[in-house]
C-alpha cells in the first residue's frame, strides 16, 4: 500500500508573516531546516503532497494567472534541492467551520482515502492544532513544527519508516502482510499450514522485525499456492520497508542448529538470485512438503530483489528446516540494520 507525509505550508514549510498571507515574493521565507528536512525525507517510499486553506501564494489551479510567483518561487526552490511534490492541495473556502474541504476537514483529501494508501503509516506535518486534528482525523500520525525541528521531524520519520503492507488477491490467495523492520507492531501468523507458521515465526524472533501474516489459500488443491504467494507478497513487503535502502548493512550470517548447520548469505543488491544446495530425506516435514521450502526461498529472493545463498546439511529434516529459516532470520536482521548517523547508501554504484 501507498504512504504519503501531508505538509502544510504556511507556517510549516513558509514562515508566516502577521497578516497570515504570502502574497507577495518578499514574503517568501521559508521555515529554517524545511528544505533539508524535506530532502532527508525523499526515497523512503512516502508520496510528499503539500497542503494549504490559504490561497495567498496562488494555486495550481488557475495556470493562466501570472500573477502568483510566489508558489512557483516556493516549488521551484524545493525542486532546485531535489525535493518534488506528488501533489498539491489548496482549498480556501470559506467559511471554514461550514466547509468539509478546511482543514481538519478532509475533504480535499478525498483520494487518499480509497483504500490504497495505508493511512496508519503516514503523516501530517504541520505547525497548529487543527494539523494534529486532520491526522486524527485522516488516521495519521502528526508532528508539529514548533514542538520539534524540521531536523527532529525528518529523523522521527526516517526512523519509524521502515514498514509496509501488502494486500495480494489471486483466484487462489488471498493475502495480507504487514512487516516492520524495527519491530514496532503486533507480529502473527496464519497461512493455515501450521509448520510454515512455525518456520515464519523464526523471523519475527531471531530477525528482531513485527511480522503479521495471514493468508486464506486453496489448501484443498494443495500447499504451492499458498507457499509460493506468501513468499512473493513477503519478499515485496521487505523490499518497499527498505526504501531507498540508505544507511543499511546490506549483507549477512551463519547458524548452528543441533546436529544440523545452516549457512545463508543475503544481499539486498537490487539483484534477484537463489543458489540452493539443501538435501532433505524426507517428503514432508509436519505439513509441508518439502520440496516446496526452496520454491519459498526463490519466490523471496525474486520478489525482495536479492541474492540469497542458502547450504544447510543434517540428519533431522525438522531441523534443516528451522536452521535455514533462522538462519536467514539472522542474515536479515544483520542485512537491514542501519546506521542512524549515516544514510549512505552501501554501493559504489549509488543505485540499490
Amino acid at each position: 500500500m501507498k504512504k504519503a507525509i501531508f505538509i502544510d505550508r504556511d507556517g510549516t514549510l513558509l514562515c508566516e508573516p502577521a497578516d497570515e498571507q504570502i502574497d507577495a515574493l518578499d514574503k517568501v521565507v521559508f521555515v529554517p531546516g524545511a528544505i533539508s528536512g524535506l530532502k532527508a525525507l525523499t526515497g523512503l517510499g512516502y508520496e510528499l503532497v503539500m497542503a494549504s486553506n490559504q490561497d495567498g501564494l496562488g494555486t495550481p489551479a488557475f495556470p493562466e494567472e501570472t500573477f502568483w510567483p510566489a508558489q512557483n518561487l516556493l516549488q521551484r526552490t524545493m525542486e532546485g534541492e531535489g525535493v518534488v511534490f506528488d501533489d498539491i492541495l489548496i482549498d480556501p473556502s470559506f467559511p471554514a467551520d461550514k466547509s468539509p474541504n478546511r482543514k481538519p476537514g478532509t475533504g480535499m483529501f478525498g483520494k487518499y482515502l480509497d483504500g490504497s494508501y495505508d493511512l496508519a503509516a503516514s503523516w501530517v506535518v504541520g505547525d497548529r492544532e487543527t494539523d494534529r486534528q486532520l491526522a486524527e482525523n485522516l488516521g495519521a500520525q502528526a508532528l508539529l513544527v514548533g514542538e520539534k525541528s524540521w531536523a527532529e521531524i525528518a529523523e522521527t520519520i526516517r526512523s519509524s519508516a521502515r514498514s509496509a503492507t501488502v494486500a495480494r488477491k489471486t483466484g487462489e490467495t488471498d493475502i495480507y502482510v504487514r512487516v516492520d523492520l524495527d519491530g514496532k507492531g503486533a507480529s502473527g501468523v496464519d497461512t493455515g499450514l501450521k509448520f510454515f507458521d512455525h518456520m515464519l515465526t523464526q523471523l519475527i524472533h531471531h530477525g528482531g522485525i513485527a511480522l503479521e501474516i495471514k493468508c486464506k489459500g486453496d489448501l484443498e488443491v494443495d500447499e504451492h499456492h499458498t507457499i509460493e504467494d506468501v513468499g512473493i507478497a513477503l519478499g515485496v513487503a521487505l523490499r518497499q520497508a527498505l526504501g531507498d535502502k540508505r544507511g543499511i548493512d546490506r549483507y549477512g550470517f551463519a547458524l548452528p542448529m543441533d546436529e544440523s548447520r545452516a549457512i545463508v548469505l543475503l544481499d539486498f543488491g537490487g539483484r534477484s538470485e537463489l543458489v540452493w544446495d539443501v538435501q532433505f530425506t524426507r517428503e514432508y516435514v509436519g505439513d509441508v512438503p518439502t520440496e516446496m521450502f526452496k520454491h519459498f526461498f526463490k519466490s523471496l529472493s525474486d520478489a525482495m530483489r536479492a541474492n540469497l545463498y542458502v547450504q544447510a546439511r543434517g540428519e533431522n529434516n525438522h531441523h534443516l528446516a528451522e536452521g535455514i529459516f533462522k538462519a536467514f532470520a539472522r542474515s536479515l536482521k544483520q542485512a537491514v540494520r542501519r546506521d542512524v548517523f549515516s544514510y549512505d547508501l552501501p554501493s559504489s554504484k549509488g543505485l540499490l
